[in-house]
C-alpha cells in the first residue's frame, strides 16, 4: 500500500460550513476512488508567506490516505485545480520515514511535549528570590559627561579677479540669414 498526503488551502472568506463541506468533498472523492483515509487534520487559519488571490491567510487542511496505486491522482488534482474555493494544494507520496513521522506525530511522540504532573514546570514554580544580605547593592552608573566641541573657522574665500572677455565672434565665416536661404532655389 502506498501512503499519500494532500495538503490544501481553502479560501478564508467562506463560512465555516462551506469550508468543512469543501474538505469533506475531497475526503468523499478519495473514499469513492478506493482510498483508505488515515487521518484528516484541520490545521485552521494560518497566515500565508505571500499573498495568494489578494488573501494573506487561509484555512489549511491535510488529508493522509493509502491506496494500492496512484491512478486516481490525476482526477483528484484536476478537481483541486478547478475548484475556486481551493487557493493552493500539494500532493505528496510518503516514504516509510514520512509515514512513520506522521504516525508518531498523531500519537503525540513528536511535537509539543507533555508536562509531567509529578514535577512542577519552571513556568509554574516561583522564581527564587536573592537574599538581601548575600549580594551587595550594585554601584550607581556614572553620570554622562558632556564633551567639548571645537569649532574651526572657515578660511576666507579667494579674492574675486576680474577677467576681460573678448566679444569678437570666433567663426571666420559670415553669419547667414536663414530666412534668405529658404527663398533661394535649391542647387543640385
Amino acid at each position: 500500500m502506498n501512503q499519500y498526503e494532500v495538503t490544501f488551502i481553502v479560501d478564508p472568506v467562506l463560512s465555516g460550513d462551506e469550508i468543512k463541506a469543501t474538505a469533506q468533498t475531497y475526503v468523499d472523492q478519495l473514499t469513492s476512488a478506493g482510498c483508505a483515509i488515515v487521518h484528516v487534520d484541520e490545521m485552521g487559519l494560518r497566515p500565508l508567506a505571500f499573498a495568494i488571490n489578494k488573501r494573506s491567510s487561509g484555512i489549511y487542511y491535510c488529508v493522509e490516505f493509502t491506496n494500492v496505486n496512484g491512478t486516481f491522482m490525476d482526477n483528484l488534482e484536476l478537481s483541486l485545480r478547478r475548484d475556486e474555493r481551493i487557493m493552493r494544494f500539494l500532493t505528496v507520496k510518503l516514504d516509510k520515514y514520512g509515514a512513520k513521522y506522521n504516525e508518531d506525530k498523531r500519537n503525540g511522540l513528536i511535537g509539543k511535549r507533555k508536562k509531567k504532573s509529578s514535577e512542577p514546570s519552571r513556568e509554574d514554580a516561583p522564581a527564587p528570590r536573592p537574599s538581601r544580605e548575600a549580594a551587595p547593592a550594585p554601584a550607581p552608573a556614572p553620570a554622562p559627561v558632556a564633551k567639548a566641541v571645537v569649532v574651526e573657522e572657515m578660511p576666507a574665500p579667494p579674492p574675486v579677479v576680474e577677467v576681460e572677455v573678448d566679444t569678437e565672434p570666433i567663426l571666420d565665416e559670415p553669419i547667414v540669414d536663414i530666412d534668405a536661404v529658404e527663398d533661394e532655389p535649391a542647387k543640385d
